[in-house]
């Protein structure tokens, strides 16, 4: 595998777990801190294949950055996550531009498994 990831939630604790567990299953993964890092991590490396992205940080959301960079990245696809279940249903207005949903707390086995699934959709 050697598909790109970009992972940006605000909880170091967070970033730290999921790049973890995707370099383990062989996916090269980026982290960035919030929103304006993620924007500065696309403009700075090739194309990821998929971005995934915490819906509540401060200053640009998940949902906001998903927004705006669908547009500049139209072939890249967009997984959310949250632990906030309003948070999780404003995401449900976007299934156009995004994949998939992904309920926080989740094990390496199910992050894993979604993006796989992510990944393999057309």
């Amino acid at each position: 595998m050697n598909e790109r990831i970009l992972v940006i939630d605000d909880e170091p604790s967070v970033r730290e777990f999921m790049q973890r567990a995707l370099s383990h299953y062989k996916y090269q993964v980026t982290t960035a801190s919030d929103g304006n890092a993620g924007i500065q991590a696309l403009q700075d490396n090739e194309a990821f294949d998929l971005m995934i992205t915490d819906i509540v940080m401060p200053d640009l959301d998940g949902i906001s950055l998903a927004l705006k960079v669908s547009n500049d990245y139209p072939d890249m696809k967009i997984m959310l996550m949250s632990g906030y279940a309003q948070q999780r249903d404003r995401a449900y207005n976007l299934e156009e531009l995004v994949v998939d949903v992904l309920n926080k707390p989740f094990s390496i086995e199910e992050l894993c498994e979604r993006v796989e699934i992510a990944l393999k959709i057309v």
